[in-house]
């Protein structure tokens, strides 16, 4: 086996730099891999219609549009003419050979022949520990990017559901543990819940694989680690396949492009002609290296180098969502041509019954992903080794576009609600400025004003208590009234936030029920106020308090605070709260009883409430510890500390449109 290759560094030549094509796309005659058509050299053309022919192909000639129609995208050029080529090589989830027998226990799809796969194993005497074994590769070419069966929203969905069902099963297998029974590891329960026809194939289904005689060879956690790195290069190439989809199929839909603006196709598609090349480059050069090997030697150094030289178009490309998603719904409502496109092309067979929408928010969901994946690795890697070490590289580099797509997103969306915040408060007396770079909302809502001391007259007077609307922002709250048009606000009192103090009352009877006292230390005037506010429901108090009180012990913090993972993705709805996608793993901070929990995400510490409904409790304790241990180990390998949570209401990318 050849040693692992050493981290890649700024001057290293890797096969996709200089160009984002194939190396083996050079190639011609008999050293042509057979990936390779006859007649390469061109592209699949969008067809004329939205939806006549195959998806993303057709009959008609791109040639034949006028080069005005190809160049109405706001200066995003064509592709090279060989992506395609790329393309039919994504996915190979099954490897067939000359004699066509499949070499994946998965249903077959159209099948490769793969020609020249000669693997001699170099026998070093007995084998000791982990000592990789020496495999010389002859004339190896696994072209595992071909005919990838899914796309990579299904991927993403199926892997996530067995990341819960993983997790549900672990902890029944847990308990057979403390009674003596012997139990599947959760790293091969993990791979016993991915063999099945709805994931990507594994690594040692192979059939290359399976005879070459590695798995009677290699240890259970060297064969989990060729895993991890195999299914982080079989879901980019799911990924580059949809991506495909969203170019050939609606990008360069002729149709589609003569019902837009000019500006309106930059605000859809943005710079996503430059994130699929990204794509293109990393694919690339991850098939080289697995066609290196049997034994995949490693992934992240390539990971690493790619992040660092080309992924910063991710970052653009999802801050731009925050327009492409206003835009999308206004062109939707808007425009009647595009409308009646648009539905064509989503009813198209090659999109699945998949939404327009699922295809642009591919790139924020894929960056996402590719940090978990290689997160992953970071788990499974043996402590100290090369393979960590480059782990930890490339984490550490996605960790840092994945936050400042997090902040250029929020800056933009944060700014514009400022501005209209601002634009309907009216100022009583003294003028506070609410536009500011550092400040950002992060809980406005109604409640009501208890009027005067808790006596039994009080309770009886008419005017027991009146609406105000509250504004907190990270460093100030604003105490308003409505207006009789209920479109301006005029500002009652204010104070910063550090000057709050708060104390929930206990419930007194109806009259006094979700009551709790707001003390502005020192208000606009500098002077104490008291203000006793009651809210319309239990959960609404809970997140008022919390959020009004700056460092706010939680209920729970200790090691053994509840966890739970989520079932069912929620997108959030109000400032404080927290969007979490399925199999996500959280310590839960606070919770009520009419079904909300306020938790803290383990892999980034974001925090933020969310419904009760879309999480299920995880009860296991060894297996709450040892989530803990894998994310401890993340933190640790960053050098200690939280990633970059430990904030209320810490939105995020959008999720949904």
């Amino acid at each position: 086996m050849p040693t692992s290759p050493r981290p890649l560094h700024s001057g290293t030549v890797l096969p996709s730099n200089g160009e984002p094509r194939s190396p083996h796309i050079l190639s011609s005659g008999a050293s042509s891999p057979l990936w390779m058509r006859s007649g390469e050299g061109g592209r699949k053309s969008a067809d004329a219609s939205p939806a006549s022919g195959q998806c993303g192909g057709g009959s008609t000639s791109f040639s034949s549009v006028s080069s005005a129609l190809l160049y109405r995208t706001h200066g995003m050029h064509a592709h090279t003419e060989d992506m395609e080529s790329l393309s039919e090589r994504t996915a190979a989830c099954s490897v067939r050979e000359p004699g066509g027998g499949t070499q994946s226990p998965q249903p077959a799809e159209e099948g490769v022949d793969v020609e020249g796969v000669k693997l001699r194993l170099v026998s070093n005497g007995e084998r000791k520990g982990s000592t990789p074994l020496k495999i010389e590769s002859i004339c190896y070419s696994l072209n595992i990017v071909k005919n990838i069966a899914f796309l990579y929203q299904e991927y993403r969905d199926t892997s996530k559901q067995q990341e819960i069902e993983q997790r549900r099963q672990q902890e029944g297998l847990t308990y057979g543990v403390s009674a003596g029974l012997g139990v599947t590891s959760p790293p091969a329960l993990q791979l016993q819940l991915r063999n099945n026809s709805r994931s990507l194939s594994l690594w040692q289904n192979l059939e290359v694989v399976q005879q070459s005689g590695l798995l009677t060879q290699l240890l259970q956690r060297e064969i989990i680690i060729q895993e991890a790195m195999f299914e982080l290069v079989t879901s980019e190439a799911s990924y580059y396949k949809s991506l495909e989809v969203l170019e050939t199929h609606f990008l360069k839909n002729p149709v589609l492009v003569n019902t837009l603006s000019q500006s309106d196709m930059h605000f859809l598609f943005s710079n996503i002609e430059e994130v699929m090349k990204a794509s293109e480059r990393f694919l690339m050069d991850l098939e080289n290296r697995i066609e290196q090997s049997l034994q995949i030697s490693e992934v992240c150094d390539i990971v690493h180098h790619h992040a660092v030289k080309h992924f910063h178009v991710f970052i653009t490309y999802v801050i731009n969502q925050v327009y492409q998603e206003k835009n999308y719904r206004r062109i939707l409502q808007g425009n009647q041509l595009f409308r009646e496109a648009m539905a064509q092309l989503e009813n198209h067979p090659c999109v699945r019954g998949l939404s327009f929408t699922s295809f642009l928010i591919l790139p924020f969901q894929r960056i996402t992903r590719l940090k978990m994946l290689v997160q992953n690795i970071l788990k499974k890697a043996e402590e100290n080794s090369e393979i960590e070490a480059n782990a930890i590289k490339a984490h550490q580099q996605l960790e840092q576009i994945v936050k400042e797509c997090n902040e250029g997103v929020r800056k933009m969306s944060r700014t514009e609600e400022l501005i209209s915040i601002e634009k309907t408060l009216e100022f009583k007396s003294k003028s506070v400025p609410v536009i500011s770079h550092s400040r950002w909302l992060l809980k406005k809502g109604e409640v009501q004003q208890m009027a005067g001391p808790k006596s039994t007259r009080t309770m009886r007077s008419k005017k027991l208590h009146h609406p105000v609307y509250l504004f907190l922002f990270n460093n100030l709250l604003l105490i308003t009234k409505r207006n009789s048009s209920g479109e301006k606000y005029q500002v009652l009192d204010s104070s910063t936030r550090a000057m709050l103090r708060t104390e929930d009352l206990e419930d007194q009877g109806q009259m006094l029920a979700n009551v709790f006292n707001l003390k502005l230390l020192e208000n606009q005037e500098e002077r104490p106020v008291n203000y006793m506010l009651k809210t319309s429901s239990m959960s609404d108090k809970l997140r008022w308090i919390c959020a009004l009180t700056p460092n706010r012990r939680t209920r729970f913090m200790s090691t053994t605070s509840p966890q739970v993972q989520c079932i069912q993705s929620y997108s959030s709805q109000e400032p404080d709260e927290l969007s979490i996608e399925m199999a996500d793993l959280l310590n839960i901070l606070e919770r009520t009883d009419d079904g909300w929990m306020m938790g803290e995400r383990l892999h980034d510490g974001e925090r933020g409430w969310f419904p009760c409904r879309v999480v299920e409790e995880i009860q296991n304790q060894e297996v709450r510890a040892q989530n803990l241990r894998e994310c401890q180990r993340i933190h640790l390998a960053h050098g200690g500390g939280a990633s970059s949570g430990a904030r209320l209401g810490s939105r995020g990318f959008p999720r949904q449109y």
